[in-house]
């Protein structure tokens, strides 16, 4: 990226931030969750059209250009955020932005990250991944959100549960206090766990709830304020904070639940156009039977009824560039030019190529799920 052209992201731009303009403000403030965040996303990328662009150099082989690889970009920043990055901070490999379990991610507490500005960047790779309709962060503790945003303390504490803290010894610790009775050496940790933080060592007198939601609180938000800031401060600079403070009924859409963005087999093919028996001029002069047509399509379709969430983002990511399905997914039986050809996919058009030699279902599952495991090593390698 040329650090003479800041784009709208770079925390050193002096250039006003995109924002709705004023023709289009009341209608997002009024509208829908869904439509308003519609509507203020498409008035942000139109402001964006003014600003400098951005400047990304992929060191990936072959020049790929299109709206195809935008998806694939974007898809695999949000994926790293909770992967992790291939990066040493000084205590692995491989450093996530956010640790956690299921449903209650939280932000990493590494001071390495913190110093390396890292959570602004994530800030950044969420809402621009927002704005153009791209995969969501996913997974993130209500609580943490709540704090993200708009929560009060209070409400931001009541909303705290054992499971946002991800340090099981801090954890099994904490979880103590609810006991009725402790002994020696539990006695020890909760009082070591106390000094640390400088809160009061409990006594026989001490309010054990409240020095749990204490505890708890600190954990999980007090310890990781300085993050929390950063992590705002990034999202604040790609545009789409009065959304998120305007309308915090759109919040579920930004930052759902694991669980409300898994597929399902009818989302997909609900979306497939299927192909019909004709000539396809990109691949042969003979034109295909419909009985061969009939026999690969539904192979696929059986594939896609028996594959679970993660498969099928998987074959999303292949066809399309990220794990959403598009509302309009071409399906092709194109001629086989030998058992060695595999499914190919063009992800600026949205369209998914199967040659016409397979027999059985198994033998395309088997093809199907190597094209899947491409899009984990490279861009456009199957």
């Amino acid at each position: 990226m040329d650090p003479n052209l800041p784009g709208s992201s770079s925390s050193n731009s002096t250039l006003p931030l995109p924002g709705p303009s004023t023709q289009t403000t009341e209608v997002w403030k009024t509208a829908a969750p869904s439509e308003a965040v519609r509507l203020f996303m498409e008035d942000l990328r139109r402001g964006g059209d003014h600003q400098p662009p951005l400047r990304l150099t992929l060191n990936a082989g072959d020049a790929a250009v299109g709206v195809g690889v935008m998806r694939n970009t974007l898809s695999t920043a949000i994926s790293k955020l909770t992967s992790g990055f291939k990066k040493n901070m000084g205590n692995a490999g491989v450093t996530a932005i956010f640790e956690g379990q299921r449903e209650h991610l939280v932000l990493n507490l590494c001071t390495a990250i913190l110093e390396s500005d890292l959570f602004a960047m994530a800030g950044r790779m969420v809402g621009h991944s927002s704005i153009h309709g791209g995969p969501s962060l996913s997974g993130l503790s209500p609580a943490v959100l709540d704090a993200l945003t708009r929560g009060t303390k209070d409400i931001v504490t009541s909303k705290l549960c054992l499971e946002d803290c991800p340090e099981i010894e801090v954890r099994d610790t904490i979880s103590l206090l609810l006991k009725e009775e402790w002994t020696e050496a539990e006695s020890v940790r909760v009082a070591d766990l106390c000094t640390e933080w400088y809160f009061p060592v409990p006594t026989k007198e001490t309010n054990r709830l409240l020095l749990f939601q204490q505890l708890l609180s600190h954990a999980v938000l007090g310890r990781a304020n300085a993050q929390i800031k950063q992590f705002r401060k990034g999202i604040k600079e790609t545009g789409i904070w009065p959304l998120l403070t305007a309308r915090p009924d759109v919040l579920p859409l930004l930052f759902p639940r694991e669980t409300d963005v898994e597929l399902t087999p009818q989302m997909v093919l609900k979306c497939i156009i299927w192909p019909e028996a004709s000539i396809d001029s990109d691949d042969s002069e003979d034109e295909m039977s419909t009985t061969n047509i009939n026999l690969i399509s539904g192979f696929f379709r059986a594939f896609v009824k028996e594959a679970s969430s993660d498969v099928l983002k998987g074959l999303m990511k292949f066809w399309t560039g990220w794990e959403l399905p598009s509302p309009r997914l071409t399906f092709k039986v194109v001629r086989s030019r030998g058992h060695h050809h595999l499914p190919t996919a063009s992800t600026c058009y949205e369209r998914l190529r199967i040659p016409d030699h397979y027999k059985s279902g198994s033998a395309l599952k088997l093809d199907l799920h190597a094209c899947i495991e491409s899009v984990q090593s490279g861009f456009g390698l199957i």
